[in-house]
């Protein structure tokens, strides 16, 4: 069984490592619009679900499981985008000093038969109160500009923090770690396993 990560993204690929399983990436091709009205759990997970299902669409090769996951971060009824810029993310992070960050990530197991297995973790971060110098200085050495909310809390970014509360905090970094294993497992995976040659 061919294991396929629908993402492109570092940070999932190195999550995805942890598992010891040999995968592969694929760019999922899918419009990551917003639906008018759309509420923030909704979003991830239809993405997750159409990720996953776009990349089990072109695995005609050989059966594959292809995973696919989607992150929705919010301040207040405020979307947080990646930032992209040094300056928009000292802003995003002006903004979001002294207040509770909230994450809902999608995740989703497609086979190529059809199957679906899908999970949605919330996840909440309560900023402490920053100064602009220590804005300043986290951007400057974690250089975060491609992170919803403007942090990497898996390097310095956990220091901005109060608290992290989560039943899955990889849910935090892009790929919820608990929830996939689970998922997987439904699928006919079995884990752990043995060590094997890891790929990627």
């Amino acid at each position: 069984m061919e294991i396929v990560l629908a993402s492109t993204s570092p940070y999932r690929r190195n999550l995805m490592r942890r598992l010891g399983l040999p995968f592969q990436c694929v760019a999922p091709e899918v419009d990551e619009y917003v639906e008018a009205g759309e509420e923030p759990e909704r979003r991830a997970i239809r993405l997750a679900r159409l990720k996953a299902q776009s990349a089990a669409s072109t695995r005609l090769s050989s059966p594959s499981l292809c995973i696919g996951s989607d992150q929705v971060a919010c301040l207040g009824d405020r979307l947080l985008r990646k930032p992209g810029t040094y300056e928009r993310a000292a802003e995003q992070l002006a903004a979001a000093s002294g207040n509770l960050l909230k994450f809902w990530t999608g995740v989703c197991v497609a086979s190529d038969s059809g199957a679906l297995w899908s999970r949605l973790v919330a996840c909440e971060v309560q900023m402490r109160e920053l100064s602009s110098d220590e804005i300043e200085h986290y951007v400057a050495i974690d250089r975060p500009l491609d992170c919803a909310g403007s942090f990497k809390w898996e390097a310095l970014g956990i220091s901005l923090f109060e608290f992290v509360r989560s039943p899955d905090p990889t849910a935090l970094e892009g790929l919820p770690l608990i929830a996939l294993c689970d998922l997987l497992r439904q699928a006919g995976v079995s884990l752990p396993r043995a060590a094997q040659a890891r790929q990627n």
